[in-house]
């Protein structure tokens, strides 16, 4: 809980970085992620997280406990991920600013911007199914 009362605090001070690289490809966006469990903001809000795992798997939650399983792949120089629950294509264009990750989603130019607020090696916390009536 403590983690969670951080991230929303770093939110509300935070904005997304304004120098960002060129974007990552594969390999560094493999490199760079793989075996961390990212916590993203967007708005000064926060907005979610994902854990990424080996064979580009990745796990993502809006932090309600939540999580859908899914993988990322790389297309015209985007990356883009597929979840269980919803087999369309997320594209994205990832960039490293001065303070982490800066994603753009690619598939809709009204969504925000996200921005990475934190990083953990610990996996992403998911409740187990809901049971009962």
């Amino acid at each position: 809980m403590t983690r969670l009362f951080a991230l929303f605090a770093a939110c509300l001070l935070g904005l997304p970085p304004a120098f960002a690289q060129s974007p990552m490809g594969a390999e560094e966006f493999d490199a760079y992620t793989r075996g961390k469990t990212f916590y993203f903001g967007a708005n000064g809000a926060p907005y979610g997280a994902e854990e990424y795992l080996d064979d580009r798997r990745v796990r993502w939650s809006f932090l309600d406990g939540k999580c859908q399983d899914g993988h990322w792949y790389e297309e015209d120089g985007l990356i883009c991920f597929v979840y269980e629950n919803k087999p369309d294509p997320q594209c994205w264009s990832f960039r490293r600013g001065t303070s982490g990750l800066i994603a753009q989603f690619r598939n809709d130019a009204a969504e925000a911007t996200l921005y990475e607020v934190e990083t953990s090696d610990e996996p992403l916390m998911c409740l187990g199914p809901e049971i009962g009536v």
